[in-house]
């Protein structure tokens, strides 16, 4: 066994030691054999044999302790061996599964294609606080403070293209991730942020091929996140009980293309419940109503066994009586309120004016300039890396209640 240090190559330990343990087995045979060799006292009149016998016992000592300790690093070295062989099968075994469980329909796969095509929702990226979603159509333009971009120069572009305008302005044309499109998407209702989304994609344990349900659509930021999350076999169920933003949350998902992982349905939650139809099928449930605890019992019985349940509740006094409901079938009740404060990193450039008398030891490396006036000024320029939380940071947006159903006995 062999370990590379460094580029060198250096036997271990573990390798040299039966070697070691060797040479002295050996040493213990040949001092044994010299005592055998002068068997009879009178041969060796000068050695007592009060010494002979003590220094024979000392070479079958050596000798013995030498053969099992070269056993015992031997076994230990095989067995090293064998359990790193091992660690090796298990490692490939590991990755094989892996493998098996990411392998997906590349048909049902929910991504983005390469190249920009006639029809497709691109989000048009002006800087971080400005964006718009725009459908491609072939013969359209698209105008801003930067000039005109024709649709017809964006087809067959990759996503992420810098693309100019007629007055030589820029924009940047990025595919509609779920992240960007909680930032553009329309406001119908109050939305949750990326913040609170990834918070609970998180919590509630959602992976490709769950089922989960959710009350309250809105405006469809959350279960665009949710589609991502489960695809390519999983499925998400959204309801509203208001048929018109319904109907335009269903726009909004094939627009975004995860209308094959979303069914949206209109249905009053709070006073009817989710549907028969869906009991004990649901991994996870996501409650966004008025007075959530009404729905506690029903989203109970939606779930699987210790399953996941999340509320979303912007007072305190919703939370709290959402709390006392969930304790009947619910246990490892948590609330959390996630707070996402963002740093601006800028450089900021420093110019001071000061007259020929200034000392240049005491200021940075400066250009001389002839003034109006005629009179020579030194002008320094330097630079500093400047950190400060956005002035754009939002602050509370809502309470986050999670709670798993109890296992029945």
């Amino acid at each position: 066994m062999e370990i590379q240090v460094k580029g060198r190559k250096s036997t271990s330990n573990l390798t040299l030691l039966p070697h070691a343990l060797l040479s002295l087995f050996i040493l213990g045979v040949a001092l044994l054999g010299k005592k055998k060799k002068h068997k009879n006292p009178s041969e060796t009149p000068n050695l007592p044999s009060s010494k002979t016998e003590p220094n024979s016992a000392i070479a079958i000592a050596i000798a013995a302790a030498a053969a099992a300790a070269a056993a015992a690093a031997t076994t230990t070295a095989v067995a090293g061996l064998r359990i790193r062989r091992l660690w090796v099968i298990i490692r490939v075994d590991l990755r094989r599964e892996k493998n098996r469980m990411l392998a997906l329909d590349a048909s049902k796969k929910l991504s983005f294609n390469k190249l920009i095509a006639d029809g497709d929702l691109v989000i048009v990226y002006e800087r971080h606080d400005t964006m718009k979603a725009v459908n491609v159509r072939e013969g359209s333009v698209f105008q801003n403070r930067f000039g005109v971009f024709k649709h017809s120069d964006w087809i067959g572009k990759p996503f992420g293209s810098k693309v100019l305008s007629n007055k030589s302005g820029y924009v940047y044309l990025l595919a509609p991730s779920p992240e960007l499109w909680t930032l553009v998407l329309s406001h119908r209702t109050q939305i949750l942020y990326i913040a609170d989304i990834s918070f609970v994609i998180m919590y509630l344990e959602i992976v490709p091929g769950c089922l989960v349900l959710e009350s309250g659509t809105g405006s469809g930021s959350l279960t665009t996140s949710l589609a991502r999350a489960v695809a390519p076999t999983g499925h998400v169920y959204t309801f509203d009980f208001h048929e018109q933003r319904a109907a335009s949350a269903r726009e909004d998902f094939e627009r975004t293309g995860v209308n094959s992982v979303v069914t949206v349905g209109v249905r009053d939650i709070q006073g009817k419940g989710f549907p028969d139809e869906l009991c004990g099928v649901a991994d996870a449930v996501f409650l966004d109503l008025p007075q959530p605890w009404l729905v506690i019992v029903s989203a109970a019985k939606m779930l699987k066994p210790d399953a996941s349940l999340c509320s979303f509740s912007p007072c305190v006094e919703q939370v709290q009586r959402s709390c006392e409901a969930l304790r009947t079938n619910f246990t490892d009740i948590r609330t959390f309120e996630v707070l996402l404060r963002t740093y601006e990193v800028r450089e900021v450039k420093n110019d001071s004016m000061r007259g020929q008398g200034g000392s240049p030891s005491q200021q940075p490396p400066c250009k001389r300039r002839q003034t109006s006036e005629g009179s020579n000024k030194q002008e320094s320029i330097s630079s500093t890396i400047m950190a400060r939380p956005s002035a754009e940071a939002r602050g509370h947006t809502g309470y986050l209640t999670f709670a798993r159903l109890k296992c029945s006995s």
